[in-house]
């Protein structure tokens, strides 16, 4: 925060350090903070302090049509891929990024990269990954934390634009929940709607006891059905370049690009 504050206005109240069990207090107060943040028309962007568990109890009952009255960054990535599905789910781009205690430990070029998303956001950016299933896509991006997304789905909550590209990413997952998490995306039909899928880090999600790889999960689950890249520089692992949810993108499967902001 310190950091930020050489360059922005911070703000944040006393009880953001309010601990009850894991969760930074109670539902009220952190949906009361959420909510206030959203109104006030003196605040530019929401950064998310840390991890953000516990958005999935109260973002559900979040007036977010405030976003639409004075709209504002949403930033964060992970648990707050919550933030970034009610946000795209009426339109407005928000920025998967570092929250503020990713931004303590990045450096120089990550917070960098982070200045410049959140205020050059229509410069096309190019995330450079490996190839994966030949072709090409373009429509908006949208995204983030494949848990949480399935989590969303669970709730009813998970909106995915038609012709959209998914970007993914997971953390301490095993391989078997990683195939269950794309099964019941792809059973419950939210996969039909995607044209491209952009896979990012999958952090410390090992083998299993049966041997068997993430990525080889993800191969056979998405099958050559549409364009695919993998393992593009963001998520839980040391580089976590922005992506500017809600833009228009282009994945190129053969070449491993996908490029944000296209015009």
């Amino acid at each position: 925060m310190a950091w930020l504050s050489e360059r922005y206005r911070v703000t944040f109240g006393p009880d953001l350090f309010a601990k009850l069990g894991f969760l930074a207090g109670s539902d009220e107060r952190r949906r009361g903070e959420l909510i206030e943040a959203l109104k006030d028309p003196t605040v530019e962007a929401i950064v998310t302090a840390r991890g953000g568990h516990g958005l999935l109890r109260i973002a559900h009952s979040v007036p977010w049509g405030a976003l639409l009255t004075t709209p504002k960054w949403l930033v964060g990535f992970s648990d707050p891929t919550v933030l970034h599905a009610e946000a795209w789910r009426i339109g407005v781009a928000s920025l998967h990024a570092p929250n503020v205690a990713g931004l303590g430990r990045a450096d120089a070029v990550g917070r960098e990269a982070w200045i410049s998303a959140l205020e050059q956001p229509t410069k096309a950016r190019v995330l450079q990954g490996l190839p994966g299933v030949d072709g090409r896509a373009r429509g908006p991006l949208v995204g983030g934390n494949l848990t949480v997304l399935t989590m969303l789905a669970a709730a009813g909550r998970l909106w995915l634009p038609d012709g959209c590209i998914l970007a993914l990413e997971d953390v301490t997952e095993t391989s078997y929940r990683i195939d269950r998490m794309l099964t019941v995306l792809a059973v419950g039909g939210y996969l039909d709607r995607v044209a491209g899928l952009a896979f990012g880090q999958f952090t410390d999600c090992g083998a299993g006891i049966f041997g068997v790889s993430a990525k080889s999960v993800v191969e056979e689950r998405i099958g050559l059905r549409r364009p695919a890249v993998f393992e593009l520089p963001f998520g839980h692992g040391r580089d976590n370049v922005p992506l500017l949810l809600g833009a228009d993108a282009v994945l190129d499967g053969s070449t491993g690009e996908l490029t944000v902001a296209a015009t």
